[in-house]
């Protein structure tokens, strides 16, 4: 049987570069509008799944402000509130875990794992014992400031000699690093008894901490974030080859490594001081947009903002669902299906190692 000419370029390693390309784009073209497929679902259900479900059509009238007062309550305020929640989140949390894999050469960097969230989770304790409570206005400086100076202390180990020769040796030490924190987190909590109540479901990480209008006040500082992540792609990519190569193309190393870490303190800082330490969607997201676009960052950001939101709402309304009328915080559910694949992750990247 012959092959058609397409179908032999198609399958050889060695086509044209336009032609490569081209079926990349494709690929690329195809993913994203599944992941925008996949997004508009996890808002519906966001919308119409919970301890009560509501048929879309009575959705979209609670929407415009019609029909009965009760599901007017429950859509217009308080799932609109935690699906906005979600998105602003997700997309944070997703783009902040894709530029700590880039900037720490680390395809298990997160913002959880590493201890971000943790930094960011203690100066929201902080903000909360200097101002009296856990309100986003008087905790969301504190947040952005604990998340970077664990992201400082996250860089500065990916650049030493010890953390840099191993992957999993960052990932221990950014776990040390998160322990360390949330114990100077749980001995403010247990001095100061006034935060204690809001803390303690805060902490697991829940989309129905915020109303909307304190969310849509912080976008900005999200926005900024993913503005400065989008800034450093063509840079992160080059790092990617090296700092001398990266130089030798025009890109100052330490000056990416710097913004970079000032957008992961915007992005998981913000994040955390709206919903709390929600762990492993920065692990997850960039890995499996990585699968569906390649390793192009330039790709894989933009996808991984489109993808995140979805996992982060699909994980709300499932424990909305399992916990009947207890309902589960997402950051339990995010851990429940990121702690597998972490492990998956270590075990995987031990046995490359060893061979």
């Amino acid at each position: 049987m012959h092959s058609t000419p397409a179908k032999a370029a198609a399958d050889d390693p060695l086509a044209p570069a336009g032609r490569r390309s081209g079926r990349q784009r494709a690929g690329a073209a195809l993913g994203f509008s599944l992941a925008l497929a996949a997004l508009a679902a996890a808002v519906v259900a966001s919308l119409a799944i919970g301890a009560r479900s509501i048929p879309p059509t009575e959705v979209i009238e609670a929407l415009l402000g019609r029909g009965s007062q009760d599901v007017v309550g429950i859509v217009g305020e308080l799932r609109v509130s935690r699906t906005v929640m979600g998105v602003t989140c997700g997309a944070a949390l997703g783009v902040a875990g894709a530029l700590m894999q880039a900037v720490t050469r680390n395809p298990i960097a997160d913002p959880g794992i590493l201890g971000v969230n943790a930094g960011a989770a203690l100066g929201v304790v902080l903000g909360a014992s200097v101002t009296g409570g856990l309100g986003l206005a008087s905790t969301v400086w504190f947040a952005l400031v604990g998340a970077g100076v664990a992201s400082a202390i996250i860089l500065l180990l990916s650049a030493s000699r010890m953390a840099a020769a191993s992957p999993v040796r960052l990932t221990l030490a950014g776990v040390a690093l998160a322990a360390v924190l949330s114990g100077f987190s749980q001995a403010l909590v247990v001095l100061d008894e006034s935060v204690l109540e809001s803390y303690r479901f805060w902490q697991v990480g829940s989309l129905t901490a915020r109303p909307v209008d304190q969310v849509t006040g912080v976008i900005p500082l999200i926005i900024a974030g993913a503005a400065i992540s989008l800034l450093l792609l063509r840079g992160l990519d080059a790092l990617a080859l090296g700092d001398d190569s990266a130089t030798s193309l025009g890109v100052k190393p330490g000056r990416v490594r710097i913004w970079s870490l000032v957008a992961v303190a915007l992005l998981a800082g913000t994040a955390t001081a709206l919903a709390g330490p929600i762990g492993f969607i920065g692990l997850i997201v960039p890995h499996v947009a990585r699968g569906i676009v390649g390793p192009g960052l330039r790709r894989i950001v933009p996808l991984s903002i489109v993808l995140a939101p979805a996992l982060l709402l699909f994980s709300d309304v499932l424990g909305r669902v399992i916990g009947g009328g207890a309902e589960i915080p997402a950051g339990v559910v995010t851990a429940f299906i990121g702690a597998p694949l972490l492990i998956a992750l270590l075990v995987t990247r031990r046995r490359v190692v060893v061979a």
